[in-house]
């Protein structure tokens, strides 16, 4: 594992990870199939090519759905904990990480805001200056 490394894990830490950097890209997703798949407003994900990422431990504990009617959509879960994981793209190109399962942070935050006009309509463009609870 190189000195630019990053980490992830679930909640449990029944699945570990761990992708070399760079980036190939690091987007919000705010389609429909995003928000479901998370229960969030958004997803948020890195992806990396395959050659840059390796399971440290469980894999063997990941569950997987391919949406039968979508071209590429996809997600993973641990089965122990159900929170998302990473998983290889059909085409086998990339691996999408969800950001939220990182355990140190990425080097730089999203670059981009895809499918920003299918966000929920609760999403304003002003969410930035909502007040912070610390």
């Amino acid at each position: 594992m190189s000195e630019s490394a990053l980490r992830g894990s679930c909640l449990c830490g029944a699945v570990r990870y761990a992708l070399d950097l760079p980036l190939v890209r690091f987007t919000h997703c705010y389609c429909s199939r995003c928000r479901k798949a998370t229960g969030a407003a958004r997803a948020s994900n890195l992806a990396v090519a395959p050659s840059q990422f390796r399971w440290l431990a469980g894999s063997e504990s990941i569950s997987r759905y391919d949406l039968p009617s979508a071209r590429s959509f996809a997600t993973a879960v641990c089965r122990h904990c159900g929170c998302p994981v990473p998983h290889v793209t059909r085409s086998g190109r990339e691996i999408i990480v969800p950001a939220g399962s990182l355990d140190a942070e990425p080097p730089h935050g999203p670059q981009r805001h895809d499918q920003w006009s299918s966000r929920a309509g609760w999403v304003s463009e002003d969410e930035q200056h909502l007040p912070r609870e610390e």
